[in-house]
């Protein structure tokens, strides 16, 4: 039977670049895998970033949950019966962020993917300076993802302070009792270390990780006025423009409250005539083939930089948010 790992975590907090670094291992395992995206919306930014994994023993695959409830769990479960056709020893889902991990439980238990697929790991990404205050349907999203994990694995702990760390796990205990679930986790258990210098050791205790069944009380949220993500398409904004107006509608309350920023625009080209004519980035950084400017903001990360792949698009995720007011920072000359 093919081996599936469930990567989840928040918004924001990291799930993409553990699976690059998560994958990699996998294949020097010699692990044939494949990868399934499943991102919020109708536009898949974070299988651009997973496309350097792409080759012999690694494919990607995507989901997209631009539609209704009904309608992604089909396109979930028939691309999981497409993939079990494949030879894969292992199976990566990296859900969206806001993903119902009953959902993960419940495909894998129906025929005929009961048959084919057996549940590897739950591995919640945690970002290590998680934000103190989170909307409910945040606090409960954050508690249900990790209620079912084998390990849980911090992100940007080299970051964190001791403090906040502290904090971080304890905000998780406090979510996990809030939604009565009986599970606590302590400062020992989760996997805090640079991802950097994880070693062989360390990727070894995910891959054996495994999951855990535990009770949680369910939450229903009204789907209007739940979260939401908006599209801006082919928007023609420099690199200084752009880095403002994700500054600017994060801190903005009257934008609403956003998460997370994240997409591709193209790349101005610009040559530095003092570099021996080297064609630069606009960031100062050798062009080595980039055409795109990835970006990925939350409030407490901003990160904006040249990448290969990409695909016109920027993307603001959150709650109750004010379209007109985020296009006018987008837009603004």
């Amino acid at each position: 039977m093919v081996k599936v790992d469930l990567i989840t975590g928040f918004l924001g907090s990291g799930k993409t670049t553990f699976i690059k670094k998560y994958a990699s291992w996998l294949m020097k395992q010699g692990q044939n895998i494949g990868i399934l995206e499943n991102d919020f919306g109708a536009v898949n930014v974070d299988m651009m970033l997973l496309h350097d994994l792409e080759g012999e023993n690694c494919e990607l695959e995507m989901v997209s949950s631009g539609c209704d409830k009904d309608c992604h769990r089909r396109r979930f479960k028939t691309k999981l019966i497409a993939m079990g056709m494949c030879g894969y020893d292992r199976v990566l889902i990296e859900p969206s962020g806001i993903f119902d991990v009953d959902e993960f439980f419940d495909a894998l238990y129906e025929e005929p993917l009961d048959k084919w697929y057996q549940i590897g790991n739950v591995i919640t990404i945690l970002d290590a300076r998680l934000e103190e205050k989170l909307q409910p349907q945040a606090e409960y999203l954050l508690a249900s993802e990790a209620a079912d994990a084998g390990c849980i694995v911090l992100s940007k702990s080299q970051e964190a302070s001791a403090e906040e760390i502290t904090g971080t796990v304890e905000h998780l205990n406090r979510a996990l009792e809030n939604v009565k679930c009986k599970r606590r986790f302590t400062e020992n258990e989760v996997l805090n270390k640079d991802w950097e210098q994880f070693t062989d050791e360390d990727f070894r205790r995910i891959f054996n990780s495994g999951y855990v069944m535990e009770d949680f009380e369910k939450q229903c949220f009204d789907e209007k006025e739940g979260f939401q993500s908006l599209y801006f398409m082919e928007l023609k904004i420099s690199e200084e423009k752009l880095e403002k107006a994700a500054h600017g509608i994060l801190e903005d309350s009257k934008c609403g409250d956003v998460f997370r920023i994240k997409g591709f625009v193209k790349l101005a080209e610009q040559v530095d005539t003092s570099c021996d004519e080297e064609a630069k980035t606009p960031a100062g950084v050798p062009d080595h083939g980039a055409q795109w400017l990835e970006l990925n903001a939350t409030r407490k990360e901003f990160s904006l930089r040249p990448i290969s792949v990409g695909q016109e698009v920027v993307i603001v995720i959150g709650e109750n948010m004010n379209e007109e007011r985020i296009r006018g920072y987008l837009e603004r000359e």
